[in-house]
C-alpha cells in the first residue's frame, strides 16, 4: 500500500474521534503587545491594561481574536507527527470559524483536535479537515472553534 493510502486508511479509522490536545500556552500582556505591534492591531481593550480594567466587562485586557488563532500552528505541530512520504502541509483555510469567548491576559489556551473528514484530492494530496476547538484554562466556554482545512502533500509513488 501506497504511504499516501496507508495514511488516508488511518483517518478513515480515526474519524470523528478526538486525535489530539497540545500542552497549554500562555498568552500575557507581552504577547498581545506583540502581537498588536506586528499587526498595527493597537485597539485599547488589547493595549491599555487601566483602561481594559475600567471601561470593560472583562476586567483588563483581551487578547485579538487572531492571536489565538494563530496558536492553531503551534498546536497543530505538538499534536500531529506527518505521516510517512508527507512532504508538506498547506494551510487551506477554513469551513467555519467563530470566536465565542475572550482571553483576558494571563489566560492559558489550548488547542483538541477532532478529525472530521480526509478525501485524497490526487496522487500526492489529501484534504483534511479538522475541528480545532481552543479552550481557556477553567472556562466552560472555548475561545473558539474552527473547521480547518489542511492540505497534506506525498511524494509521487
Amino acid at each position: 500500500m501506497s504511504d499516501i493510502d496507508q495514511a488516508l486508511a488511518t483517518f478513515q479509522e480515526q474519524m470523528n474521534q478526538e486525535v489530539g490536545v497540545s500542552n497549554w500556552i500562555l498568552i500575557d500582556q507581552k504577547m498581545i503587545d506583540a502581537f498588536g505591534d506586528i499587526t498595527h492591531d493597537d485597539q485599547w481593550i488589547h493595549t491599555d491594561p487601566t483602561r481594559a480594567a475600567a471601561e470593560t466587562p472583562f476586567g483588563g485586557t483581551i487578547a485579538h481574536g487572531f492571536l489565538t488563532l494563530s496558536l492553531a500552528s503551534r498546536f497543530v505541530y505538538e499534536c500531529f507527527t506527518p505521516p510517512k512520504g508527507q512532504v508538506m502541509g498547506i494551510n487551506y483555510g477554513f469551513e467555519k470559524l467563530r470566536f465565542l469567548a475572550p482571553v483576558r491576559a494571563g489566560a492559558r489556551v489550548r488547542g483538541r483536535f477532532v478529525l472530521n473528514k480526509a478525501d485524497k484530492r490526487s496522487d500526492t494530496t489529501i484534504l483534511r479537515e479538522t475541528r480545532l476547538t481552543i479552550e481557556i484554562e477553567g472556562h466552560e466556554k472555548p475561545a473558539l472553534v474552527a473547521d480547518w482545512l489542511g492540505m497534506m502533500v506525498f511524494e509521487a509513488a
